[in-house]
């Protein structure tokens, strides 16, 4: 059972009393006649092959008060795309795939760097951005709702208590970030648990107390992938392109939102997703992959924030770090003891110790290069550049939605 405590300086919307996802959508019906609702997916086409998404599909077929449904793809042929136009065509909503590895997709992509505007690397957070401009160029929708696809768990109440706070314009929020417990027969979450969380914390010992440290404790799971927003913090946000995308997304916000418009909503009793492995020898892949990308985002946010980060501090830090997630450690295992939960310490400590690695050769990657790669640019700056990149996008999009593979020959026109 949830708690009604509210910590930090960001409201918590907890799950209380019984059950009411049928009155949250009947609500949300309502609201969305006037605000109406974008649900991104951003997907690999391998998810279709995965239970996760074939149960999220099913799921979604039954909730009406979405308006439009955008699943960004990736790392999919000429072929794959067709099947993949295939696999979504049974919701019953308006559904649009954007062909990321596509001829047009990609000639949109060429433009944008022709201009110097920054696009960032293949992967979520370009497509995540790519969906939102596609939403923005359509301006048919005022809410704008993300989750991934690999959530094993997936109730139609997730997506409901994530959109209803700003979908309801009594609450006035402009962004929702999703919380929810990742426990099963043990605890999961530890690149939360122990690492995020006491880094932030050995961060306001050493550095003393900073309001983007502050709003970043506040949050109960600030690595949340599912995340809900009016369209226009699509307009002004920009996005990182690699694993710092929700440490990243929450520093914009806190740039660009009042405080008193943004909570966090607790949408789901548990949460169970694919497992990440930790890669403890590769730092290109795994929590390690991870861990890198999160300091270095959470390192560059903070020197734009007017923070001195000194070698000195930096390797202060990494000491401190060490105590706090030692401390973490111990806390978690008397936390599942009184639950009677699995809890292997060497695991917990191993974790650590790889978490540590990625500190190193984050900190070594910031001192060398404090920017490092430029995030990608806002679709204000866009627009801007280029006034017709809408159109563009949505001749692209609808012509790919529109082309039957099946009349050429099947090879990726990448």
């Amino acid at each position: 059972m949830s708690d009604f405590y509210q910590n930090g300086v960001v409201t918590v919307l907890h799950r209380l009393g019984q059950p009411n996802v049928t009155q949250l959508e009947q609500e949300l019906l309502r609201h969305g006649r006037v605000h109406p609702i974008a649900l991104v997916l951003p997907s690999l086409y391998a998810e279709l092959s995965r239970p996760a998404l074939k149960h999220i599909v099913q799921t979604l077929k039954g909730v009406s008060y979405l308006n439009e449904i955008v699943i960004s793809l990736d790392r999919a042929s000429a072929l794959e795309f067709r099947l993949a136009k295939q696999y979504f065509s049974e919701l019953p909503q308006r559904v649009r795939l954007i062909w990321n590895d596509g001829a047009r997709i990609q000639s949109l992509l060429n433009l944008l760097v022709a201009k110097n505007l920054d696009i960032g690397h293949q992967g979520k957070g370009r497509g995540c951005w790519m969906a939102f401009g596609y939403i923005l160029a359509r301006n048919q929708s005022q809410v704008i709702a993300l989750h991934d696809c690999d959530i094993t768990s997936y109730s139609r109440e997730y997506l409901a208590r994530l959109c209803y706070p700003i979908a309801n314009p009594n609450l006035n929020y402009e962004f929702c970030k999703g919380y929810y417990s990742r426990v099963t027969d043990r605890l999961h979450g530890r690149v939360t648990r122990l690492f995020i969380t006491p880094l932030i914390r050995s961060l306001q010992q050493l550095v003393g107390p900073h309001p983007l440290l502050t709003f970043l404790d506040s949050f109960r799971y600030p690595l949340a992938g599912e995340f809900a927003m009016v369209r226009d913090l699509a307009w002004t946000n920009r996005i990182p392109g690699d694993w710092g995308l929700e440490v990243g997304v929450l520093a914009e916000v806190y740039r660009n939102c009042a405080l008193r418009r943004i909570c966090q909503a607790d949408i789901a009793d548990a949460y169970d997703h694919k497992h990440q492995v930790l890669s403890n020898d590769n730092p290109d892949a795994g929590l390690l992959k991870m861990c890198v990308d999160i300091t270095k985002s959470l390192f560059r946010n903070l020197a734009s924030e007017g923070v001195v980060l000194s070698d000195g501090v930096l390797k202060t830090l990494r000491a401190t770090y060490l105590q706090s997630a030692q401390e973490a450690i111990s806390r978690y295992e008397n936390d599942a003891a009184i639950n009677s939960l699995a809890f292997d310490r060497h695991e917990e400590r191993t974790a650590v110790e790889v978490f540590l690695k990625g500190m190193k050769l984050a900190t070594e990657g910031f001192l060398e290069d404090p920017l490092g790669v430029p995030m990608i640019s806002n679709w204000s700056r866009v627009t801007h550049a280029i006034p017709d990149i809408f159109e563009r996008m949505i001749e692209a999009v609808e012509e790919d939605h529109a082309w039957d593979p099946t009349a050429e020959p099947v090879a990726s026109p990448r």
